[in-house]
């Protein structure tokens, strides 16, 4: 079963105030933390960023509230220092190309979330 009801009543809160967060009838809410309705990811998106839980945490699939975040400086990709060569001028561009191309699909996708 998933833990919205329990992170619910840690914060004080009613199942009125989760349903105007999540804008969604009380009732809902209410067949949400039961089980007897499952939440859509929109909803599920909503909840684990306003608890600050994973949403595996949310669904009762793991026990970690929020796991560390990625330390991109500590994941190894098989090369040491002695291996590595600057990026060429071509790659820097490829490199650009890729970082525009992801901030573009981020503005996209939020976009997308406010309509």
């Amino acid at each position: 079963m998933n833990r919205l009801r329990e992170l619910r009543l840690e914060k004080g809160l009613l199942q009125s105030d989760i349903s105007k967060i999540i804008n969604k009838g009380e009732r809902t809410v209410g067949f949400y933390e039961t089980g007897e309705r499952d939440m859509g990811t929109e909803t599920l998106s909503i909840l684990s960023n306003f608890f600050n839980v994973s949403i595996d945490y949310l669904l009762g699939k793991s026990d970690i509230r929020n796991p560390e975040k990625i330390d991109h400086d500590k994941i190894n990709i098989g090369l040491s220092k002695k291996d590595y060569n600057p990026p060429t001028p071509e790659q820097q561009e490829k490199i650009e190309e890729f970082a525009k191309f992801v901030l573009k699909d981020n503005l996209k996708d939020k976009e997308d979330k406010n309509k």
